[in-house]
C-alpha cells in the first residue's frame, strides 16, 4: 500500500448530512448569546487599560493558555487538566481539518498527514482525553481533594465530554469494521473497537448502528457547544482572555489609586458596579481549581479567608443581579451625607466577602501567583478594606491603633519609646540635614520604622550601616525627618493617609535631591519603588540584599572564612513575589558558607508568608491560628541552625513563631546584614578611590523625639 494514497470518505454512511449545517446555525446562535450575556456584564464595569503592550500579552497568552505554564506547576492536577485540554485541542484541530478539506476544498486529508495526524495522533490524544476525564470523575466521586468545588454541573460536564469521546471512537471503529479500511491500523483505538465489534455483530447491523450513533454523536457535540457558555466551561474562552488582559506590571503595581476629588463617590468598594470590567471578567474566568485558597497562609492557619470563595461569591452576586447591573436607575440613591448608596452591595457578614475574612489577609499575593488564569484577588480585597476603613471606620483594634499612631507620630508603633536615631548610638552615621554637599552622597539609607523603632531591628540597621562604612559607601540617613512610607496605611485601606505620608516624603526627598535609596525593609522598597511614582516620586530604590551582594561582587566587602552554620532563607513576600528579588540574598549567604544553605519546601515565588503583611503584624491573633507559627515550623523542618531573613517584619514574626514551637533546638533568626557583618574580615575599611567628603555627624545620645 502506498502511504500517499491514504485517506477516507468524510461523510461515509451519513445520509442527509446537510442537516448538520442547518443544526449548526442555532447551536452557534445559542452559544454566542451565552458569551454575549457575559460580555455585556463585564462592560458594565469601569474603564481599565489592559490592551497595551500587545506583544508581551500575546507571549503571556502563549505560555500560560496554550502551553498551560502555570497549570502544569502542580503535576498531579495540572497533568490531569493537560490530558483533557490537549485532547480537546487536538480533536478540535482535527475537526477543523475535516471542514477545511470538505467545505473549502483544501484537499489535505490524505497521505502521511492523514496517517500521522488525522489517524494516529487524534486517536492517541482522544484516548488521553478519556483517561483524564475518567480520573477526574473518580476524584470528584470519591471527593479526594479539599480544593475542588463539588457541583452537579461539574459532574455532568465530565459525563457529557466522556459521552462525546466514547461515541466518537465507536463511530470510527464501526466505520473501519464495515469498510475494511486498509489504513485502520493507524487508528489504534478505533481499530481495536472494529476488531471487537466485527466479532459480535454482522456488517449490516454495524452499518445501521453507525448511522444512528453518528447522528447521536453530532447532537451531543452541538448540544455541548450550545450549553458550555452557560456553565463553568465558559472558562475555555474567559480564562485565555483573562490571561491576555493580565496585569503586566507586577504585584507592586496592583493597587489602584483613589480619586478623592470625585463627587458623590464612596472611597473603596462595596458595590459590584464600581469594579472595573477586568474585575468582572476575573469573576467569570475562575476555574474553581482552589489553588489560590490552598496557598493562602491565612486559610492554611485556619482562618475564614478563602480567595477562591471571594471570587465565586462575587460571581454569584454578579449573575444574580445581572438585570440591575445592566439597567441601573438613572439617578443613584444617596445617603444622608450625599454619597451614592451601593447599587449591588457585596459585603456579607456571613459570606466569603465578610470583614472578618478580609481583615485576615496578609496581602502576600500568593493567591495571585498560584492562579493559573491570572485572577487578581488581592486588589479586590484591598478595595473592600478601603470601604470598611474610610467609609465605615471598621478595622481591627490593633490596626486602628497603628493607623492612629501613623497619623499622629509618623510611624505605626503606638507607645514605642525609641527615637529614629537611637539605633545609631556610638556610630558615626551621616544625617542628610547636616550634609554640606548633598551631591557627594551615593545613597540614602532609608531605615524604615521597624528598623529604627523596634529594638530587635537595631542590630540589623547597625550591621548594615557598619557594612556600608567598611565598604567605603558614601551614605546618609534622614534621621528624625524620616517618616513611614505609608505601606501599613495603604494595605489597611486608608488611602488618604497613605497619600498624605507619601507626598510629604516625596517633597523631603526631592528637597535633598535624593536619587538612590537603599532600604532593609521590603515594604518600604515596594512602596518607594512601585507606588511613589504614581505621585511623581521617581527614585532608584534597592533592597539592602541587592546592594550588599554587589559590594561583595566588587570586592568592597570580603566575608571571612566559610561559616559552618547551616542556614535556610525565608523569602519575604514583598521582596520576592512583589519585586522579583530571589537570587541576591542567597548569593550573600553562599558567600558566608557555600553549600550550607538549605532550601525550604516553600521557597522563592512559592514562599509562605510570615504573617506580618497587610497590617497583620499589628493585630493580635489566636494562638492556634497564627501564620508565623506555620512558617516557623516549615523553616524548622529543614534542620538548619539559622533562619536568615531580609525583612524586619519577618524577623519579628518568625522569632515569635520559633518561640511558639517550643523546640528543644530553637532556630536562630538573623538578618543577612547581621550574618554578613559577623563574617566580614577584620581588615582596614575599603579605600574608596573617590575618598569621602567631610560631613557633620550626629553626636552620641542626641536627637530624641
Amino acid at each position: 500500500m502506498n502511504p500517499a494514497e491514504a485517506t477516507r470518505e468524510i461523510f461515509w454512511n451519513a445520509s442527509h448530512h446537510w442537516l448538520m449545517y442547518v443544526l449548526f446555525v442555532p447551536t452557534l446562535v445559542i452559544a454566542c448569546y451565552g458569551l454575549y450575556r457575559r460580555i455585556r456584564l463585564w462592560r458594565c464595569g469601569r474603564p481599565a487599560m489592559r490592551w497595551d503592550r500587545p506583544t508581551k500579552r500575546l507571549g503571556l497568552l502563549f505560555r500560560h493558555a496554550v502551553l498551560q505554564g502555570r497549570t502544569l506547576r502542580e503535576i498531579p492536577s495540572g497533568s490531569l487538566h493537560f490530558l483533557i485540554y490537549s485532547g480537546f485541542v487536538v480533536l478540535t484541530v482535527a475537526t477543523l481539518v475535516v471542514m477545511a478539506d470538505y467545505d473549502f476544498g483544501a484537499d489535505i486529508m490524505r497521505g502521511r498527514f492523514y496517517l500521522y495526524f488525522q489517524s494516529l495522533t487524534v486517536d492517541l490524544f482522544g484516548g488521553l482525553l478519556i483517561v483524564g476525564l475518567a480520573v477526574n470523575w473518580l476524584r470528584r466521586s470519591l471527593k479526594t481533594s479539599e480544593r475542588l468545588v463539588y457541583t452537579h454541573e461539574a459532574v455532568w460536564i465530565l459525563i457529557a465530554v466522556l459521552a462525546i469521546a466514547v461515541t466518537g471512537f465507536l463511530v470510527e471503529g464501526w466505520r473501519i469494521a464495515v469498510t475494511h479500511d486498509p489504513w485502520g491500523k493507524w487508528s489504534p483505538i478505533g481499530f481495536a473497537i472494529a476488531r471487537l465489534s466485527i466479532s459480535v455483530w454482522d456488517e449490516a447491523s454495524l452499518r445501521a448502528a453507525h448511522e444512528i450513533l453518528w447522528w447521536l454523536h453530532l447532537l451531543l457535540v452541538f448540544g455541548f457547544l450550545a450549553w458550555a457558555p452557560y456553565t463553568k466551561l465558559a472558562h475555555v474562552v474567559t480564562s485565555p482572555l483573562n490571561i491576555l488582559t493580565a496585569n503586566l506590571d507586577g504585584y507592586g503595581h496592583s493597587l489602584k489609586p483613589v480619586d478623592f476629588e470625585a463627587k458623590n463617590e464612596t472611597f473603596g468598594i462595596n458595590d459590584l458596579a464600581r469594579f472595573t470590567w477586568k474585575d468582572l471578567l476575573d469573576l467569570d474566568a475562575c476555574t474553581e481549581c482552589g489553588r489560590c485558597t490552598a496557598v493562602c497562609p491565612a486559610h492554611t492557619a485556619g482562618k475564614a479567608l478563602s480567595p477562591r470563595d471571594i471570587i465565586l461569591d462575587l460571581r454569584q452576586v454578579m449573575h444574580a443581579n445581572a438585570r440591575l447591573l445592566l439597567s441601573p436607575p438613572a439617578a443613584p440613591e444617596l445617603t444622608a451625607d450625599g454619597a451614592a448608596k451601593p447599587l449591588i452591595p457585596i459585603i456579607n457578614a456571613n459570606g466569603a466577602v465578610s470583614p472578618d475574612a478580609l481583615w485576615t489577609c496578609t496581602t502576600c499575593a500568593a493567591c495571585m501567583e498560584a492562579c493559573p488564569v491570572y485572577i487578581e484577588q488581592l486588589p479586590k480585597i484591598v478595595d473592600v478594606r478601603r470601604y470598611l476603613t474610610m467609609e465605615e471606620g471598621q478595622l481591627p483594634d490593633g490596626m486602628a491603633a497603628a493607623l492612629d499612631s501613623l497619623e499622629r507620630r509618623g510611624h505605626p508603633f503606638p507607645g514605642v519609646k525609641f527615637s529614629r536615631l537611637d539605633w545609631a548610638d556610638g556610630l558615626d552615621v551621616p544625617i542628610m540635614s547636616n550634609v554640606k554637599d548633598a551631591a557627594s552622597i551615593e545613597i540614602l539609607l532609608w531605615v524604615g520604622c521597624a528598623g529604627a523603632l523596634l529594638e530587635r531591628s537595631h542590630s540589623v540597621v547597625r550591621s548594615l550601616a557598619q557594612l556600608l562604612t567598611r565598604a567605603g559607601v558614601r551614605y546618609a540617613i534622614l534621621g528624625s525627618e524620616e517618616r513611614c512610607t505609608g505601606d501599613p496605611a495603604r494595605r489597611a485601606g486608608n488611602e488618604f493617609l497613605f497619600k498624605k505620608l507619601a507626598e510629604k516624603n516625596i517633597a523631603l526627598l526631592n528637597k535633598y535631591g535624593v536619587k538612590n535609596i537603599v532600604t532593609p525593609c521590603p515594604h518600604c522598597l515596594n512602596t518607594l519603588r512601585n507606588e511613589y511614582p504614581m505621585l511623581n516620586g521617581m527614585f532608584h530604590v534597592e533592597h539592602h540584599s541587592v546592594f550588599l551582594e554587589r559590594l561583595i561582587a566588587e570586592g568592597r566587602l570580603k566575608p571571612a572564612a566559610q561559616s559552618g552554620e547551616t542556614m535556610t532563607f525565608h523569602d519575604p513576600c514583598y521582596l520576592g513575589r512583589y519585586n522579583g528579588v530571589y537570587d541576591e540574598p542567597r548569593q550573600v549567604l553562599n558567600a558566608l558558607g557555600k553549600g550550607n544553605v538549605i532550601e525550604t519546601a516553600r521557597n522563592r515565588a512559592n514562599s509562605f508568608c510570615c504573617g506580618g503583611g497587610g497590617g497583620m503584624s499589628f493585630v493580635e491573633e489566636p494562638g492556634d491560628k497564627r501564620v508565623n507559627r506555620q512558617r516557623a515550623a516549615q523553616l524548622n523542618e529543614t534542620g538548619a541552625e539559622v533562619a536568615a531573613v531580609a525583612c524586619p517584619f519577618c524577623m519579628t514574626m518568625l522569632e515569635d513563631g520559633v518561640r511558639g514551637l517550643g523546640s528543644e533546638r530553637p532556630m536562630v533568626v538573623k538578618d543577612i546584614a547581621e550574618l554578613l557583618w559577623q563574617s566580614v574580615e577584620t581588615e582596614p575599611p575599603f579605600d574608596s578611590a573617590q575618598g569621602r567628603e567631610p560631613v557633620e555627624r550626629r553626636p552620641k545620645g542626641s536627637g530624641r523625639s
